[in-house]
């Protein structure tokens, strides 16, 4: 009878940690929006936390499905951001066979390794046409995978609220044609920082609609905050699908003082984020130095502070796993010697 207790307590130790490191799509499934929540297919409220790579156009040796199996294995992200360059030269709008087929390589590799993943439009621009083409086109291809998230428009520069929901309706009927239940994050004005504008006059007549959220801790602020708090009071579901420790120019001292004061918001309003940015280059929000391997499984020379930053606030689930195993194991070990020591003498 004790040794039937001892089991059923391991057992239980074991399947709590590794239903902390199961696969996310797994644990969740379908997702869909209540108020400002992200809410599972349990009823259950959900953040993701994930990395951006970079742009498509620039970056595209880290589109690979190698580097995606590690970000899901070894970094523990539970959503990865593909980052479809559209205007710059080699982006979509030069070249979109090139840019679909990097695209769908990551898509392919996040629902096989069971992680959601974002199709984002990485633009600063309104090209409406060309949007509702390819996401009519990825709708069509893959409705009915959970995994999949749609970002419609990355970061409007200059453009007003009014005209950004205009083209929002379009992309999200375009979308709602195929697939009526992923989710679709709307951008809002200022480079995504301005969630107060859609807050008071948001998108209506169609569920499952977040808005876009960036910030560069060591640039935005306390008065970004202020607006990101008075959009959530409003009633608006926001997702940070790009952020980053550093200046929003890319450089700068990662600050950590001000992140973790955004952090702390997120966390109490259960707010999903996404870290920018896997790529390679010299400068502050890069993950990965110079030349660092194309296929992940990077040694600590090869990750940048923001890489070993990146890291450690992702993986954070890991530890309390391991922890938790560990704990059942030492316990089951203890208790099998002190009864079986005893039983034996």
């Amino acid at each position: 009878m004790k040794k039937r207790l001892f089991i059923t307590v391991l057992c239980l130790f074991l399947s709590m940690g590794l239903a902390v490191l199961g696969q996310p799509v797994e644990k969740h499934g379908q997702l869909h929006v209540e108020g400002t929540n992200i809410i599972d297919r349990h009823g259950q409220k959900v953040a993701l936390k994930g990395i951006s790579l970079g742009w498509h156009n620039w970056w595209p040796q880290y589109y690979n499905p190698s580097v995606v199996e590690y970000l899901s294995r070894s970094w523990h992200i539970s959503v990865i951001r593909a980052a479809m360059g559209v205007e710059p030269s080699g982006g979509y709008l030069d070249n979109p066979e090139k840019a679909e087929t990097l695209i769908q390589t990551v898509i392919d590799a996040a629902i096989a390794n069971g992680i959601y993943v974002i199709i984002d439009w990485h633009s600063h621009d309104i090209y409406t046409s060309h949007a509702e083409l390819f996401f009519s086109r990825m709708a069509q291809q893959y409705a009915g995978h959970p995994n999949i998230i749609y970002e419609i428009f990355n970061e409007p520069e200059h453009r007003t609220w009014q005209e950004i929901k205009a083209y929002s309706i379009k992309i999200i009927e375009a979308i709602r044609r195929y697939d009526r239940e992923n989710l679709i994050i709307a951008g809002t004005p200022d480079w995504s920082q301005a969630v107060d504008a859609a807050a008071d006059d948001p998108v209506t007549g169609y569920d499952n609609i977040v808005y876009s959220l960036h910030f560069y801790a060591n640039t935005h602020k306390a008065a970004i905050r202020k607006k990101t708090k008075y959009a959530i009071e409003k009633g608006l579901p926001v997702f940070v699908t790009e952020c980053s420790p550093a200046n929003a120019n890319g450089a700068g001292e990662l600050n950590q003082k001000e992140f973790a004061g955004w952090m702390k918001l997120l966390k109490q309003h259960n707010i999903s984020y996404v870290l920018w940015g896997l790529y390679d280059k010299e400068e502050s929000t890069a993950m990965l130095k110079p030349g660092a391997s194309q296929d992940g499984h990077w040694p600590v020379n090869q990750l940048t502070e923001m890489g070993y930053f990146s890291r450690r606030i992702i993986d954070d689930n890991t530890g309390v796993s391991i922890v938790l195993m560990i704990t059942g194991v030492l316990f089951i070990a203890v208790m099998f010697r002190k009864y079986y020591g005893r039983h034996k003498s």
